[in-house]
């Protein structure tokens, strides 16, 4: 061929500087290009060795060599693969943005459906140019009659193509680094970026130094390094000598494989091994703690998608929380975390996700807007639920065990998911004062059989009395318990196991059951569970106090009890001067409890609301207060006192003591109300010495 000189078929006169400036968002993301092309090129020549339109020659093992000279600052990417006719060079090359993959894939898409073509882009070559001052092609073509090809460009829109001299079939692309970017050719950077983008290639990558040998005088019996390539000299035996003289080697270290041809994900869960699934986890994300337990995705239809999702243990604050999910096209490395493709909440976890369908820009670092996307996001919010469920239903002991770990997540998910919390309700975890782990549905049941089992129960009034539960027709009967199936069941957690001692101590004398939901996102999850399910109700255990803590009394008995309700009101309202507080008095089986103080679900979640707009410097003032709710025993000694006596000294006293003591039980106390009570504590004692 007759030497040939000419200008690129650029639409835009200034295309190299957008290519060197813009095309890709990372300078490194060369190697990704030039490799995964030289990847498509072996997959085409077996291809056509399939269809019985080439023959490989024997022994042929499809590979790729990355080799580096730091002395010339070049780096050299040689393949095996099909090679370029002349013809195919002017086609593909010197025509930017045309795909010689899409050109493939359109002639042979009825025979060549066996593997998968990587590139996608006619502009990946030209990544190239933009660590290099010059880009030289050495290629031949697989066609019989075809002759190697020399084509050059020095990053301008001219070009220089003549006769080549390669003799084997592929081809070897030479960059001639800019003196910005030698590190590329540095073996320490190389290997990081191959290893990024190309760990897991279809075909074998090696990476070696052009200029790294030299030779060394060993003992022939002497074991030698696998690592290195040995090129034996025998020296001339001289003259006299009983026995043969040392060799003498010329070493080069052997290329260095960097790359997983197979990966984990790549193949079908039952092949995978449990210790396989926890290696590879280490080698991907260099995490030496053994993850909690993972999901393998794979499907072929409607989409090609496969993976491997791990459940780190991320039982830690949730702001703080950070997975890494790689995403990868055919075994290419695009992006780590991209949330088109990833919905948020799964970023907590760890993996990797393949999916050759995925629809990418030019530069395959980001995705194009398309619903397609959406569906691939949808079905893995869907696996890992299905996954969660079927752990929940078949190995329950061992979900448990995930459970304080996992939570956050779920939560979350639940909150920025409504299919995903619809599918999760049932199998949300909560864990009881004892440390068991109730699903949503057992949680619901369990404290109403306590409550039922309460109401069954005799009690005796204040007289001695047995009461009896009051006797009801059938039909009423079966009117009642319609309408308590309608009413919501009432979940009770717990945010301080300590500040709410008194109220668990409650609790469990009765045989009912509160959760412990002490993480910064359980309020916000806890509405969520009850905007999507009219049955489920949450209360802190100190938002009210249901007849289960009550004694039984007689009519006259609650009468005469309401009336002494009014007058204790008023004398404690005083002796507080505090109006706004609402007193009520009842009989508690737990007689040595004096006081305890209720706020409403409803107001407390208000107060948490508004203490953020006091954050931002917004005076809210007594805001909350209102909802409280001071409770007095009736059958405790000291509220006996204060319902018996004037308004003395003594009276004042107990009366202050008895609601900073309930306020305590409910949430410490601040300032100059901590002082005054701390005062009046020793005050109390001291009249005890009188």
């Amino acid at each position: 061929m007759a030497s040939k000189k000419g200008n690129l078929s650029i639409n835009s006169e200034n295309m190299f500087p957008i290519i060197k400036k813009w095309l890709y968002s990372d300078h490194d993301i060369f190697y990704r290009e030039v490799i995964s092309n030289a990847c498509d090129a072996i997959t085409k020549i077996r291809k056509m060795d399939m269809m019985g339109e080439y023959q490989l020659p024997d022994g042929f093992k499809p590979r790729v060599d990355v080799v580096l000279n730091d002395k010339e600052k070049t780096i050299k990417i040689t393949d095996n693969g099909i090679g370029m006719t002349a013809e195919e060079v002017e086609e593909y090359i010197n025509q930017v943005a045309f795909s010689g993959a899409t050109d493939f894939l359109n002639k042979y898409k009825d025979k060549a459906n066996a593997d998968q073509i990587i590139g996608h882009f006619g502009l990946g070559f030209y990544s190239t140019f933009m660590v290099s001052d010059s880009v030289d092609i050495d290629t031949l073509s697989y066609k019989s009659d075809a002759a190697s090809v020399h084509w050059t460009c020095d990053g301008g829109s001219d070009f220089e193509m003549s006769d080549g001299s390669k003799t084997t079939v592929g081809t070897t692309i030479t960059l001639h680094l800019s003196e910005d970017c030698l590190e590329f050719c540095n073996e320490y950077k190389a290997r990081e970026v191959i290893e990024k983008y190309c760990s897991f290639m279809p075909y074998e990558i090696y990476l070696s130094k052009e200029n790294e040998e030299g030779t060394e005088t060993i003992k022939a019996s002497e074991k030698l390094d696998s690592d290195t390539v040995i090129e034996e000299v025998h020296p001339e035996k001289k003259e006299g000598e009983d026995k043969d003289p040392e060799l003498e080697y010329k070493i080069k270290r052997r290329p260095q494989l960097l790359n997983d041809t197979h990966p984990l994900w790549a193949k079908t869960p039952k092949d995978c091994t449990d210790e396989e699934y926890k290696e590879f986890y280490r080698k991907v994300f260099r995490d030496y703690k053994e993850p909690l337990f993972w999901i393998h995705l794979n499907m072929d239809y409607p989409f090609n998608l496969k993976g491997i999702l791990y459940f780190p243990k991320i039982n830690m604050e949730f702001e703080s929380i950070e997975g890494t999910i790689k995403l990868y096209n055919n075994q290419v490395f695009i992006a780590d975390n991209i949330k088109e493709v990833i919905p948020e909440y799964l970023m907590l976890l760890k993996g990797v996700i393949d999916c050759p369908d995925l629809p990418l820009n030019v530069s395959r670092s980001a995705l194009q807007n398309d619903g397609f996307v959406k569906k691939i996001s949808e079905y893995i919010s869907k696996k890992v639920a299905e996954k969660l469920a079927g752990l929940c239903k078949t190995d329950k002991e061992n979900y448990d065990k995930y459970w304080d770990d996992i939570s956050p997540f779920i939560k979350y998910g639940c909150l920025r998911d409504d299919k995903f919390c619809e599918k999760m309700t049932d199998f949300i975890l909560f864990k009881n004062l004892d440390g068991k782990y109730l699903t949503t549905p057992e949680a619901l049941q369990i404290n109403k059989e306590a409550e039922d089992e309460a109401a069954k129960e005799s009690a005796v009034d204040e007289d001695g009395n047995k009461v009896e539960a009051e006797v009801v027709d059938d039909k009423k009967e079966a009117e009642d318990k319609k309408d308590e199936d309608k009413e919501p069941r009432t979940i009770y957690y717990v945010t301080d196991e300590q500040q709410q001692s008194q109220y668990i101590k409650m609790f469990k004398a009765q045989k009912m059951e509160a959760f412990i939901m002490n993480h910064n996102i359980d309020v916000p999850f806890m509405q969520q569970l009850e905007s999507k399910n009219e049955g489920i109700r949450f209360a802190r255990i100190d938002a009210d106090l249901t007849d289960t803590f009550k004694s039984r009394t007689s009519k006259k008995a609650a009468a005469e009890l309401e009336e002494k309700e009014k007058e204790l009101s008023e004398k404690i309202k005083k002796a507080l001067k505090n109006d706004k507080l609402t007193v009520k008095l009842e009989k508690l089986k737990d007689k040595k409890m004096s006081s305890m103080l209720t706020v409403s679900e409803e107001s407390r979640r208000m107060a948490e609301m508004m203490k953020m707009y006091a954050m931002n410097g917004m005076n809210m003032g007594d805001f909350g207060a209102e909802g409280q709710t001071l409770i007095l025993n009736a059958n405790h000694p000291l509220v006996e006192y204060v319902m018996e006596h004037g308004d003395d000294d003594n009276t004042k006293l107990i009366c202050e003591q008895l609601y900073d003591l309930a306020r305590i039980q409910n949430a410490p106390l601040e300032g100059e109300a901590m002082s005054k009570f701390i005062a009046r504590s020793n005050e109390i004692m001291m009249n005890i010495l009188k």
